[in-house]
C-alpha cells in the first residue's frame, strides 16, 4: 500500500515532466526464465495507458518495477526523469509515496469496515487530528459513492464496491500516478463499465497519470489515451486505441480477436 508521508526531501510539485513514466530497455529474468526482454514504454503526464497482453507474460512484473518492488536486471524506470532504482533514502521514499496501486483483489482489511479501510493510510502516515481525518475519508467515499456504506465490512459489500473502496483508499494519499492491476476482474459487464467510468472521471478530476493492466478488450479502450501490448517480453505495439484497433500487426490482431495462444 502507498501512503502520504509527513515530510520528505522530494517535493511532489516537482512532478512536472511531460513524460511522467519512461521505461527504457527494461530486462528482468527469474532464474533461467526471461520475463522482460527490453521493454520500452512512455506514458505522458495526465495520460491513461492500458497495458494489454496474454496472461502470465509479465504485465504485473512490469508494474512491480514501476512501483519499485522489483529491481531490473537491465534498463531503467524513470519517474519524472528520475531513475527510481538509483535513488536512496528519503529521495526514494519520497517519490514512491507519490505512486499508488490498486491491486487485483482489492487487498482490503477484513477486520476493518469501509471507513476504517480508507482511513488506514492517513492514520498510519500523518499527524492529522481525528476531525481532519474524518473530513478526508468522507470526501474520498463521496468521490466513489460509498459514504452511506462506510460502516459495512468487506464481507458485506459486493465485488464492485470493494474495488471502489480500494480506489478511495488509494486516492486519499493524493498520488500523481496510479497503477491498476486488473481492476475489474470478476465483475459483471455493467459493474465493469461503472468502474471504468469512475476511474476516468477521477483521473480527469485529479489529473492523474495511470497504467491499467486489463483484459477487458475492447471496453478498456473507451477510457484510455494509449494502449501498449506486451508480448514475449517486449512491447510489440503502442499507440492510441484507434491505432491499436487498426493495427496491421498480426500478433495484435490475433490478441484482439481472442486467437493468440498464451
Amino acid at each position: 500500500m502507498v501512503h502520504e508521508v509527513r515530510s520528505t526531501s522530494y517535493e511532489p510539485e516537482l512532478f512536472t515532466s511531460k513524460n511522467m513514466i519512461e521505461i527504457k530497455n527494461l530486462v528482468k529474468n527469474f532464474d533461467d526464465q526471461k520475463i522482460l526482454k527490453g521493454v520500452n514504454l512512455t506514458v505522458k503526464t495526465g495520460e491513461i495507458c492500458a497495458l494489454i497482453g496474454s496472461s502470465g507474460k509479465g504485465k504485473s512484473v512490469l508494474l512491480k518495477h514501476i512501483i519499485g518492488l522489483l529491481r531490473p536486471d537491465g534498463g531503467q524506470v524513470l519517474i519524472n526523469n528520475l531513475n527510481i532504482h538509483h535513488l536512496k533514502g528519503s529521495d526514494l521514499k519520497g517519490i514512491k509515496e507519490r505512486l499508488g496501486i490498486v491491486f487485483q483483489g482489492s487487498a482490503l482489511f477484513d477486520s476493518l469496515n469501509v471507513y476504517e479501510n480508507v482511513a488506514f493510510p492517513v492514520k498510519e502516515k500523518t499527524n492529522l487530528k481525528p476531525y481532519a481525518i474524518r473530513k478526508k475519508v468522507l470526501k474520498a467515499l463521496d468521490d466513489v459513492g460509498l459514504r452511506k456504506d462506510r460502516n459495512k465490512f468487506p464481507s458485506q459489500i459486493s465485488g464492485g464496491m470493494k474495488k471502489r473502496v480500494a480506489l478511495a483508499r488509494c486516492l486519499i494519499t493524493h498520488p500523481e500516478i496510479i497503477l491498476f492491476d486488473e481492476p475489474t476482474t470478476g465483475l459483471d459487464p455493467m459493474t465493469t463499465n461503472t468502474i471504468h467510468a469512475l476511474i476516468r472521471s477521477l483521473q480527469k478530476k485529479n489529473n492523474l497519470t495511470a497504467i491499467i493492466v486489463s483484459h477487458e478488450i475492447p471496453n478498456i479502450f473507451s477510457i484510455v489515451d494509449q494502449v501498449a501490448m506486451l508480448h514475449n517480453g517486449s512491447i510489440v505495439e503502442s499507440g492510441t486505441p484507434q491505432k491499436i484497433k487498426n493495427s496491421d500487426n498480426s500478433i495484435v490482431q490475433k490478441f484482439l480477436h481472442g486467437e493468440l495462444d498464451n
